[in-house]
């Protein structure tokens, strides 16, 4: 073999282990992604939390959202529009689902807050969200969400000021 043919060999041989790096990494990419959001709050991704610190003086809003896919033939919307808290407390609120087709789906909801930089303050104890939500042929199922903004909102430059977080959820259909 001549030094050309062999740098050709090596050559080859280095862009082939490129591209199965670049193909390896292009996979790992979404849950690589999905475990920073969520240690770091970052586009809004809440915290989940086993229990709230309790309630300090003050207060903040919370307004609730919720969209459906339009694969999912599904009537999602929250319960109570808003509430006003005290950062810190534990707070239960729900959505309600129904399916409307006669068959029974399966749906996951995917959540986020806005603004964004709440996302690391806003705490959840307990959500539908965690898990896949089946309802059967016109069922209709009440969803708690319990949760707690942190208080550490208030300390934080860049969120002092908030005075209203929106959670919004939507939900997609699962296939079984």
């Amino acid at each position: 073999m001549t030094a050309l043919s062999q740098r050709n060999t090596r050559t080859a041989l280095l862009m082939a282990l490129f591209a199965a790096a670049m193909v390896g990494l292009a996979f790992a990419s979404v849950p690589l992604f999905r475990l920073f959001c969520q240690a770091t709050g970052f586009a809004g991704t809440t915290q989940r939390a086993d229990r709230a610190p309790g309630a300090v003086a003050g207060q903040i809003g919370v307004r609730f959202d919720a969209n459906v896919h339009p694969g999912l033939s599904w009537r999602f919307e929250p319960v109570q529009r808003t509430v006003r808290i005290k950062p810190g407390a534990k707070t239960q609120i729900f959505y309600r689902a129904t399916n409307l087709v006669a068959r029974t789906t399966t749906g996951q909801a995917v959540f986020n807050v806005t603004p964004d930089k709440a996302g690391q303050y806003f705490k959840k104890i307990a959500c539908f969200c965690f898990t896949e939500q089946t309802l059967k042929a016109g069922q209709t199922a009440d969803m708690p969400v319990v949760f707690f903004v942190d208080p550490k909102i208030r300390n934080d430059p860049d969120t002092k000021d908030i005075d209203e977080i929106t959670l919004s959820y939507t939900f997609y259909p699962v296939e079984t």
